[in-house]
């Protein structure tokens, strides 16, 4: 539930987001989103948090985090992290929970409700120290996708849990590739 004299920030797990959306097999168009919560309430700020390779010439997730720092997105971004496993493989670790969280509980005293993007159960401990502050958790993610992408006790904790598949239709657009996607909705 929200109410329009509300005082609302966004914080986006930019990687969890990007793979709730996927599983239900759409793209996420950021300049609706933020007009849909705009409509919610006062939207005061939307944060989008990613890790971005360093090394590499061009990042495929470049071009978003251009467009979103340009159309009221305040971005939280570090290097990504290249490490080999103990089985050789090359894997990369780019985790944001603490920049999130941090933001999260410095922004608690300028607003009434904060809508988390993630599914993540480690985000329980924040979101109920949000509570504690006063301010309302809305959690929005997937149960819908197999497997779930949303953490039982995240879910639980949140005042209010968002489905993003009922956003679909309100916030989504085709994935790229299933239609001839035109150069504004390449930039969101």
């Amino acid at each position: 539930m929200f109410y329009r004299d509300e005082r609302l920030a966004l914080f986006i797990d930019g990687a969890n987001l990007y793979a709730a959306a996927k599983a239900l097999s759409f793209d996420i168009d950021y300049r609706l989103l933020r007009q849909e919560f705009v409509r919610r309430g006062k939207l005061l700020r939307a944060f989008y948090y990613t890790s971005l390779m360093e090394t590499e010439d061009y990042s495929p997730i470049r071009p978003l985090v251009d467009w979103l720092q340009y159309n009221g997105f305040t971005l939280v971004t570090k290097p990504a992290k290249e490490f080999t496993d103990s089985q050789g493989r090359r894997k990369i670790k780019g985790n944001m929970d603490i920049e999130l969280t941090v933001d999260a509980l410095d922004t608690a005293e300028h607003v009434d409700h904060i809508v988390l993007f993630s599914g993540d159960g480690d985000f329980r401990p924040l979101v109920a120290a949000l509570q504690r502050k006063g301010v309302r958790v809305s959690v929005c993610s997937t149960l819908r996708s197999q497997p779930s992408m949303i953490s039982d006790d995240l879910r639980r904790q949140a005042d209010n849990f968002i489905e993003l598949d009922e956003l679909r239709d309100v916030i989504g657009r085709p994935p790229r590739g299933t239609d001839a996607s035109t150069p504004e909705n390449a930039q969101a």
